[in-house]
């Protein structure tokens, strides 16, 4: 039983909750409510879920001898050699083997496999080096999430707004940075002298002017993005610009919990422990579904009126 935790501790099932960019596409292409590609955008999720916690033990694997002198990341199964290496091994390919199953139930699975694929290269080629060259690792962070909205576009045969991609690459810069300049304080205040050799090539002024660029970023394309000519057109609403709120407002959130609570290390954990974040990400997504699904929910609604 020990053992099976260590597995699970090992795939970091928590960090799952990135993988929900899979189901951007279908939420805003209006394709929610329909069955058949929601399933799909399931087996998308769960596929890259899968690859992702492969990469996540190779990971682990390549920095071993780093995270055994780490004050935190030594009590991980590999670091604390309760998981040997041909085990992690064996362990990753398993994943990746999931991973291949559930693509292959899903009827576009050639493209989302590249995508999958491509992710799963790039971050072998971050583990073993390309996270020690400084801002080449911020940008291949945010290819992660990228590649994951557009998997989730391939998986119902839907075209990504370039507006969208944008802001998930200023969204996706903005937690890579705040993830840096939290590992950076901790060194500066040595209780972490260990952690990414990167680190020595930034410093505090540089993070938070990369922090401050892309946070405005995020902002500005969503809301370009919702103002757009082909969002109002697509949409047939110009009501997507009030939830530019929920947007400004998590990003606001976000910083204050970097520069006061240094949760910004881990963006999961801020995201799923953090109170003001839960909420203002659930009334985000209402009000997105409430907006964009507003004509087929009066239409539920009424059914189960009348059928009442």
């Amino acid at each position: 039983m020990k053992r099976i935790k260590d597995y699970i501790r090992l795939m970091r099932p928590y960090q799952w909750v990135k993988n929900a960019f899979v189901f951007v596409p279908l939420i805003f292409s209006k394709n929610l409510l329909v069955i058949g590609l929601f399933y799909r955008s399931m087996l998308a999720f769960a596929a890259f879920s899968l690859a992702a916690s492969a990469v996540y033990v190779l990971n682990d694997i390549a920095d071993k001898e780093f995270d055994k002198i780490h004050p935190i990341k030594r009590s991980r199964p590999i670091a604390a050699e309760r998981v040997g290496i041909t085990e992690g091994w064996a362990l990753s390919i398993l994943l990746f083997a999931l991973s291949l199953f559930f693509l292959a139930l899903i009827s576009s699975a050639l493209a989302v496999s590249f995508v999958i694929l491509g992710y799963v290269a790039i971050n072998i080629l971050y583990s073993f080096g390309l996270k020690r060259i400084v801002l080449i690792d911020l940008f291949v962070i945010a290819s992660g999430f990228i590649l994951r909205i557009l998997a989730g576009g391939y998986a119902i045969d839907v075209n990504v707004s370039s507006w969208l991609i944008m802001t998930t690459l200023f969204l996706s810069i903005f937690l890579a940075v705040a993830k840096r300049r939290s590992e950076f304080v901790l060194v500066t205040k040595g209780i972490d002298e260990t952690t990414r050799k990167v680190l020595s090539d930034y410093d505090l002024g540089l993070i938070d002017q990369i922090l401050s660029i892309s946070a405005a970023s995020v902002i500005i394309a969503y809301a370009l993005y919702t103002v757009s000519e082909r969002t109002v057109h697509a949409f047939h609403t110009e009501a997507m610009i009030f939830t530019t709120i929920f947007v400004t407002y998590g990003v606001f959130r976000y910083l204050y919990l970097v520069h006061k609570t240094g949760l910004g290390e881990n963006p999961t954990k801020a995201l799923l422990t953090d109170k003001a974040m839960i909420v203002n990400t659930i009334l985000f997504v209402v009000f997105v579904i409430a907006i964009l699904y507003k004509s087929e929910l009066i239409r539920l609604f009424k059914g189960y009126v009348t059928l009442s």
